[in-house]
């Protein structure tokens, strides 16, 4: 039986006359991304015809899910709401402070000791506050939502920015921060602008060596990496019928690096498989009652160009398998012209790695598949001649595939099983190296590869891939190498070739698990005790914010003129820093250290304006709070692009730095930045960017008449002496410009509930 069943009931209860009053006042069919957003619209909200891109609407979610390394910070800011309980269905999950080193029971055991505090406290809070708590081990918190809690025709918010992975089961599932979670753990609506439409036709079938994951390696290749913002790609057509359930996660999982808001499938018969074969007959039976409703009306994608906002079409046929990067997951190359493309950018042509698994790719279908190509190597006798890793999804996952004898296979290639958690996606790896430094490459199933991700290291290039191809590569330990058409020498100097990859959608003999780590809240939790040491390095209560002066900001000075790529990895790197991510103050250390000096290329070296000495980003920021002098961040496009991360907001905010203006913002650290109280401001005209000087002090004028849809004035005081105004526009509502008066969002949620 299925979590939460009576809540899953509700929503199908009301959605079919939500729905039909949707369609009637809007007067036309509708998407399926509509009939979810409608059915889950806030009742002070008309149901109109709200303008997408531009309008801000409110919605319930029905539930919330968080990750270990976000929840921290998001439960931190939860209790400062005097809320005894959360509002909705709720969940933690361990899965992102487990460094992968030696292998899973080594990891995991190391794990357990060095953040012991960590995952003691989210317990506490989880079984204070009525929260379910997915013990370290049990699996990333996507596979373990797809598996256990996702269903057609709901909607989810997620501390992370591949909650989208839940749009496989046709749920609309949107990466947020921690304090847009707190909102709806606390019972208040959440905000969201409504986003446009993109459609994806998918025609034809896969099959040989091309799989679901390229598909969203081609949609990235021709999105980018800022195609999918304030966006819902909604992929229909007889190409989307054809693919398994956790292949469709896949796809949308991946829509996390096109910026897009979430992504999402019809529901079909592949989705009621999937759910009675994870144990949620009942869902299935629920859909299967209101299946009309969980698919966009026959009459959109008879004539999608009038009801999207921009229409894709591939041909699953005809798809060539992919590999994107290096450094950006949007440099998509067809396999027939990656060798070539290896050769004349001189990138390294041996492969140092092959990572597979982690929250997409990591399913009974992908492995099973990855596995039927390391099964020919072993038998044509061939040991990968690169590093070779395999992340599980979930426990169950895990249990399932060593049953049915998978993980066996992989080892006798050479293959290492890691715990299940997201270990080297997240640069939480420690790497077989002796220089850390050197200039190689990787290639992996994950979503990102943007410089240092995985190792830290700025001279990998790491290539995102399907996990066949991975496979296949690492079994060559050559990038260059097409199995499509190469052969490779085995231990006998024979020439041999790999066959097409053979894979198992769901297992013959079922899912199995012992014990897949799930710990329910206790039935009261008022007298649960939430202990958090006052000498704790790792976590540390939160003060509340200082409410806006009431003035307009004068004095600021500039802390850093980023320049290129900066993204939530370039302003709160993960890896090491994951230590601290209940700890404001100390994570707050590695501040926009990876962001790109515009004035000298270098990274975490700026100018301090109080003696003309160059230091650390932090360090400076920290001085200019000392003297209690405010500052402005300056960024490129698509500031904030990557993770859900909510620090790369509450950092500057904590250490002074009162606006931050770009060319454009990825989404969610736009909104990040409007909950934690700060000025996220773009250029009216991008090439202001280039008026900037280093030792500029800035005034923002007309805060005092702050009003949607008004652009502010910014005064660039220069250091000759002379000025330039420039007009600065902001996307601010009356609602976010209220989080702005008060200091942070937390602090009207605090006032309300006193």
């Amino acid at each position: 039986m299925a979590f939460d069943i009576e809540m899953i009931k509700k929503v199908y209860v009301e959605m079919p006359a939500r729905i039909e009053q949707a369609r009637k006042n809007l007067n036309r069919p509708l998407t399926l991304t509509e009939k979810i957003l409608y059915s889950h619209l806030s009742p002070q909200f008309e149901v109109k015809n709200y303008e997408r891109g531009k309008a801000y609407v409110d919605f319930n979610p029905d539930r919330v899910a968080m990750q270990d390394a976000t929840a921290q910070m998001a439960l931190l800011q939860f209790m400062q709401a005097g809320r005894p309980h959360v509002a909705v269905p709720s969940t933690v999950h361990c899965d992102h402070l487990i460094q992968a080193k030696d292998g899973a029971a080594k990891d995991l055991a190391s794990a357990l000791d060095k953040s012991k505090e960590v995952f003691d406290f989210l317990a506490s809070v989880s079984n204070k506050y009525g929260i379910g708590f997915w013990k370290p081990g049990a699996g990333i918190i996507h596979q373990v939502i797809l598996e256990n809690y996702a269903f057609p025709g709901g909607m989810m918010i997620g501390t992370d920015s591949h909650t989208v992975n839940a749009g496989g089961l046709g749920m609309i599932a949107i990466g947020v921060g921690g304090a847009d979670a707190c909102d709806v753990m606390a019972g208040l609506p959440w905000e969201l602008k409504m986003p446009k439409l993109i459609g994806v036709k998918l025609t034809g079938k896969l099959s040989g060596w091309t799989s679901a994951k390229d598909v969203i390696l081609k949609v990235a290749g021709i999105l980018t990496v800022k195609g999918g913002t304030d966006k819902i790609v909604e992929y229909f057509g007889e190409g989307a019928e054809s693919m398994s359930c956790t292949g469709k996660g896949t796809i949308c999982n991946m829509g996390a690096e096109i910026g897009a808001t979430t992504s999402i499938f019809n529901y079909d018969k592949k989705m009621a498989d999937y759910l009675r074969g994870t144990g949620r007959a009942d869902v299935a039976d629920l859909a299967d009652g209101i299946a009309t409703h969980l698919r966009g009306d026959s009459e959109v994608y008879q004539q999608p160009e009038k009801y999207f906002d921009e229409v894709i079409e591939i041909n699953l046929s005809e798809l060539e398998p992919h590999i994107n990067g290096p450094f950006t997951p949007d440099l998509a190359w067809p396999l027939s012209k990656f060798a070539a493309a290896v050769k004349e950018n001189g990138w390294p042509a041996k492969l140092e790695v092959g990572l597979i698994g982690s929250c997409t790719n990591s399913s009974y279908e992908d492995i099973t598949r990855a596995a039927s190509l390391a099964k020919q190597a072993a038998e044509k006798g061939i040991k990968a001649k690169s590093e070779f890793t395999i992340t599980p999804g979930s426990e169950q996952v895990r249990y399932t595939v060593e049953r049915d004898g998978y993980l066996g296979i992989f080892e006798k290639i050479g293959g290492v099983v890691l715990a299940n958690a997201c270990g080297p996606c997240i640069g939480q790896w420690a790497r077989h190296t002796n220089d850390p430094n050197k200039k190689n490459s990787i290639i992996t199933s994950f979503n990102r590869n943007f410089a240092k991700r995985n190792d830290g290291n700025p001279n990998t290039h790491a290539f995102v891939a399907s996990p066949e191809i991975v496979t296949a590569l690492a079994i060559a330990g050559d990038l260059t190498f097409n199995p499509v058409t190469d052969f490779i020498t085995n231990d006998k100097g024979e020439k041999v070739k790999l066959a097409e990859p053979q894979g198992i959608e769901l297992p013959i003999k079922g899912f199995a698990v012992e014990d897949a780590g799930f710990q329910a809240p206790a039935k009261d939790g008022s007298k649960v005790e939430v202990i958090v040491s006052p000498t704790s390095d790792r976590l540390q209560l939160l003060a509340p914010f200082a409410a806006w002066e009431k003035s307009d900001l004068k004095g600021l000075k500039l802390l850093i003129k980023a320049k290129g790529k900066c993204t939530t990895d370039h302003i709160s790197m993960a890896g090491p820093w994951l230590k601290y991510r209940g700890h404001l103050d100390n994570i707050s250390n590695n501040m926009l250290i990876g962001a790109v000096n515009a004035f000298n290329d270098n990274t975490n070296s700026v100018k301090n304006q109080l003696d003309g000495s160059y230091d650390e980003v932090p360090k400076v920021q920290r001085a200019y709070k000392a003297k209690g002098i405010g500052s402005i961040v300056v960024g490129d496009e698509n500031y904030g692009e990557g993770s859900s991360r909510e620090h790369a907001a509450m950092e500057p905010r904590f250490l002074g730095v009162r606006a931050v203006l770009v060319k454009s913002f990825a989404r969610i650290h736009e909104t990040n930045l409007k909950k934690q109280g700060m000025l996220a401001l773009t250029f009216a005209d991008k090439a202001d960017y280039e008026k900037i000087k280093e030792d500029d002090t800035f005034d923002i004028i007309g805060l005092t008449a702050f009003s949607p849809g008004v652009p502010l004035t910014m005064v660039l005081h220069h250091a000759d002496g002379s000025k330039d105004e420039i007009k600065v526009n902001h996307s601010y509502n009356e609602h976010q410009i209220a989080w702005f008066k008060a200091g942070g969002a937390l602090n009207i949620i605090r006032s309300e509930q006193a």
